[in-house]
Formats: C-alpha cells, structure tokens, sequence
C-alpha cells in the first residue's frame, strides 16, 4: 500500500517536472527565434554600413579629382582652413594678448612700445611676453620698420579667437 502511494506521487511529480522542462523547452526556442532575427537584423544593418562607408570612400575620391583638376586647370585655390595649437597662457601673457588684440583691432600693427604704455609694463618684459606667446603657439607676425619691431596677429587666429575664445580669457571689465 506504501509503495503504490510512493510511485503516484512519483509519477505525478514526473508529469509535473516533464510540464515544467517543456515550458523551459519552449522558452529557450522562442529565445533562439529572437536571438536568429536579431542577428539577421545586425547583418542586414553592417552590409549596409559597409556599402555605405564604401560610396563614401568613392565619393571622397572623386572630389579629391575635382579639386585637382580645379587646381591644375583652373588656378582654383581651396581654402584652407588654418588648425592652431597653442599652449595654455599665463595670466600676464594674457593681458598682453589682449591688450595686443584690441590695439591690432583699433590701431593695426603697433610696437611694443604701444603695449609697454598701456599694461605698465616694461618694453622688454613685453617683448619677453610676445616670444614666450609665439614659442606657445600664438601667431604674431613681426615686421621691422626703422629698427623697431611691429606686430600684427595673424587675421585667422584673431577671428577664432573671438569666436571661440580658444585662449579660454575671461571677459572682465577693465576700468
């Protein structure tokens, strides 16, 4: 009598083991259909990126042949657009950037005589701001006339500054 009671409860337990792997079953293949689309989808979405990037990469040659030809035949000139890589000033090269900026904005090239009078600076601690700034990547064009040196920021580097402040100078009232 003990053993038939046994051996229902074990087969009712096997029925409920077998309900519950067929469910596993079934979860696992619904696992893999998804697993298969989305791998079918990722292939789709990479040959297409592939044939893209491959028109891009023929586009870009053609117009490399285009500006050549415009070049050679045309006398065509591209713009280049000039990249500038300038060390981070200090605080006193600051001040004689900007000062050198709004001179150059107002007056056009000035000397270092022009910058000395208005920071109250010396012309040499000037002069040794203006080559520290050039050797930091600044470019300041220097023109000699009569022995004295004038400067002039280069038009480009102006321009982005301004719109950019890529020298990161806070804007603060001068009195």
């Amino acid at each position: 009598m003990y053993l038939d009671k046994d051996l229902r409860l074990s087969s009712d337990s096997l029925a409920e083991i077998r309900c519950a792997l067929d469910a596993v079953k079934e979860g696992m293949e619904d696992h893999l259909i998804a697993i298969n689309e989305n791998t079918n989808e990722i292939e789709s979405n990479h040959e297409f990126l592939c044939n893209l990037s491959e028109k891009i990469d023929k586009l870009s040659e053609r117009l490399e042949k285009i500006e050549l030809f415009l070049n050679e035949k045309a006398r065509f000139e591209i713009d280049q657009k000039p990249e500038f890589h300038v060390k981070t000033l200090s605080n006193r090269e600051k001040e004689v950037f900007m000062m050198l900026y709004g001179l150059n904005e107002s007056i056009g090239t000035v000397t270092y005589m022009d910058i000395a009078k208005r920071t109250g600076l010396t012309e040499d601690l000037v002069s040794g701001y203006i080559t520290s700034m050039i050797e930091k990547g600044i470019p300041v064009h220097k023109k000699y006339i009569n022995g004295k040196s004038h400067l002039l920021l280069n038009k480009h580097f102006r321009n982005l500054q301004a719109k950019e402040n890529i020298l990161g100078i806070e804007q603060k009232t001068i009195y």
